[in-house]
């Protein structure tokens, strides 16, 4: 059956093309197993929360007609706006707008949520579709101040604020110049966009809508990941081809339902987080966690924008799932509130997940993968102008796969964790690498959810392999002591005698380092020539251990790592590990950026200067096992990776490949366009 929506439509219809629903609601409650929903042009205000699911061989369908933009909104308008005086208005509405939370009375809640300078609601005020920042008092709205944290500060003196009483809610706005009597101005009043009330309803497509204004609460990894769309706990989801912008917190949810455990850190329990992160996996495995029933996702290109907490979140449930082919900018990008679950794509669990193809640029970090990046792959991905970095791995064992990205930011990687094999990146910045001893968090079977057993992290157990490195311009190549959540560029440092340096007023005595461009990070690790730490002799051991340092007393052993067939040039910093590797005091490589950011410009003047590294044609199975999980480099159906194309689709000959994500053997210069 083909049901048909518009705005001319009526509810009471039979839904056909000449006599269409007037809602999307309407579709989604008599939509069954086969179905397309067919959605002409219009807004439509409403939150879709789907009846029925499909089966693999035959999903429900929601698409766009493609007769125009088909918005699906959390947001209605407010008209009645009265001059305070200078540029505060104020407007009034009953809460009976507010179907089923009032998100001005609603606070910002949920674990690893910091504190900012206050506390903020989970309501937006949007003037013509983009959202003003809250403030914390009316006092605040007469003469703004730029919010210094902010990415676009000036965009901050537009303010607003808001009291929620018994009837209604009340609103102080500064528009600036504009005048809200004449101008687009709505508030948000549904918390979802697309998001089914009950869980299990699989085979889903979502296509071709502008989804945006919505109000879904904070989404850590130990409660209910909400977002204005997502499959809530289900299996086989597409979402694809859609306009996504302005959540409150998250755009795409593949992540965690209730019944698993619900924010029990904010509630004065005693337990430690990663102790109820460990919980929330062994009552998700005592039920339908597994890869029958739960993940299995597409989310492919779709653009995502100015969203506060993620582009993409999940835990557990996006496991097994395709990223691919999106565009993610803007994540967090107002900062008047932070916390440990912000950035582009933020996964926990990301079982045998393909993240590939993505654009993600102007966030405040790009791919966040936390816990269990067991089986995940990286590839080809563009990444630029993030803040705090590229790439961040937290507390994972691997096998993880990385190969063909373009890390461009300031910072490149942040690596708590073991496992990971980088292959064929372009790496432009610096790195922060730390053991993390304090954590266990678990592996499992090779493509399955059951768990294998748990480990700290020593370190190691990485390799790099016919990389490219290029020098970031900062003389001062010292390694950086900074915190865990310290970012570049680096803010003033705090001191706080009980509880050391500090940053984003959170505590943390956790240390890091960050690195020059380039490998020498690993110079104190072993490599897998050595003995392993109960084959050395006590003599040996200490030699070892005053010599290195932390990474060698026994029972913190670092993992051996392997490094082979990269190029570090203009100064970028090589490894100790790899006496013969290509080291060109030249830049050799220019990267640059459309100004309106939609263009990165890639122009390599020399190919002959990438020449001499002399690498062999690689498949992921010479990467061999890791050591925690005891599993291969491989597809999630287990067959072989081989790299013998590169970032554009060019075939590698089968010796003297080029370092890198392009191969230019053979041809004398690469000028390059990659359209964001």
């Amino acid at each position: 059956m083909e049901y048909h929506v518009s705005k001319t439509g009526n509810d009471a219809a039979l839904g056909t093309k000449e006599a269409p629903f007037l809602t999307i609601s309407r579709a989604a409650q008599v939509a069954v197993a086969g179905d397309v929903v067919v959605v002409h042009a219009g807004v439509y205000r409403e939150w879709v929360n789907p009846l029925n699911g499909g089966t693999e061989d035959a999903r429900i369908v929601y698409q766009s007609a493609g007769d125009g933009e088909a918005v699906i909104t959390g947001a209605e308008q407010v008209r009645d706006w009265k001059n305070e005086g200078g540029q505060v208005w104020t407007a009034e509405v009953d809460n009976s707008i507010f179907t089923h939370r009032n998100p001005f009375k609603e606070d910002l809640c949920g674990d690893w949520l910091f504190k900012g300078p206050f506390v903020p609601h989970l309501g937006d005020v949007f003037l013509n579709g983009k959202s003003l920042y809250e403030a914390e008092s009316v006092e605040k709205l007469q003469n703004p101040e730029a919010w210094e944290l902010a990415k676009y500060a000036e965009d901050s003196k537009l303010v607003w604020y808001a009291e929620a009483g018994e009837k209604t809610t009340k609103f102080w706005a500064n528009f600036g110049e504009a005048d809200p009597r004449k101008e687009n101005v709505e508030i948000s009043v549904r918390p979802f966009c697309f998001w089914p009330e009950k869980t299990g309803l699989n085979y889903i497509t979502v296509k071709g809508f502008t989804i945006c204004q919505a109000s879904p609460q904070w989404a850590p990894p130990t409660a209910l990941q909400e977002g204005m769309i997502g499959p809530h706990w289900s299996k086989g989801w597409i979402i694809e081809d859609n306009l996504i912008y302005e959540s409150k917190c998250v755009a795409i949810s593949l992540g965690k339902d209730l019944d698993n455990g619900h924010n029990r850190g904010p509630k004065g329990k005693s337990k430690g987080g990663t102790q109820r992160e460990q919980e929330v996996i062994f009552h998700a495995l005592q039920g339908n966690w597994n890869k029958e029933s739960i993940g299995g996702h597409i989310v492919r290109n779709n653009i995502i924008h100015d969203c506060e907490q993620a582009g993409v979140v999940g835990h557990l449930g996006g496991a097994f799932s395709i990223i691919e082919g999106n565009t993610i900018y803007n994540i967090h990008h107002k900062r008047i509130f932070h916390g440990a679950e912000v950035a582009g794509i933020k996964l926990h669990a990301s079982l045998d997940t393909q993240i590939r193809n993505n654009k993600i640029y102007g966030c405040y970090r790009a791919v966040w993968l936390d816990w269990q990046a067991q089986g995940t792959h990286i590839s080809r991905n563009v990444f630029f102008d993030n803040l705090s970095e590229d790439f961040f791995v937290e507390v994972c064992h691997g096998p993880y796969l990385v190969d063909h990205n373009l890390f461009l930011s300031k910072m490149n990687f942040r690596n708590l964790a073991q496992g990971g094999a980088f292959v064929h990146n372009l790496f432009a910045g610096r790195m922060v690498l730390r053991e993390e001893l304090s954590r266990w968090t678990p592996y499992h079977f090779a493509h399955d959810t059951a768990v294998a057993g748990y480990n700290n992290f020593t370190g190691g157990d990485d390799r790099y392999v016919n990389n490219l490195f290029l020098f970031d311009g900062d003389e001062d190549k010292s390694v950086k002591p900074m915190t865990f959540f310290e970012h570049l560029p680096l803010p003033p440092r705090k001191e706080n005698k009980e509880k050391g340096q500090i940053m984003d007023g959170v505590p943390d005595d956790s240390v890091c380092y960050l690195y020059p461009s380039g490998l020498s990070a690993y110079d104190k690790y072993p490599v897998g020539n050595e003995k392993m730490p109960w084959e050395f002799t006590e003599e040996e051991r200490k030699e070892r251990e005053e010599k290195y340092g932390s990474l060698y007393p026994l029972g913190r052993w670092a993992i051996p790592v392997q490094t082979k067939g990269n190029a570090y040039f203009g100064g970028a910093v090589g490894c100790a590990h790899e006496p013969d590797a290509k080291v060109c005091e030249q830049a050799g490589i220019t990267i640059a950026f459309s100004e309106k950011k939609d263009r990165v410009f890639v122009c390599i003047k020399d190919a002959e200067l990438l020449g001499g590294a002399g690498s062999e044609l690689l498949s992921a199975d010479a990467l061999g096992e890791t050591y925690h999980a005891e599993m291969a480099y491989e597809n999630p159906d287990g067959t072989n990776i081989v790299f013998d194309t590169d970032f554009f689709g060019k075939k590698r000959p089968a010796g003297n490949v080029t370092p890198g994500p392009f191969e230019v053997m053979g041809v004398e210069a690469l000028d390059c366009e990659i359209e964001l």
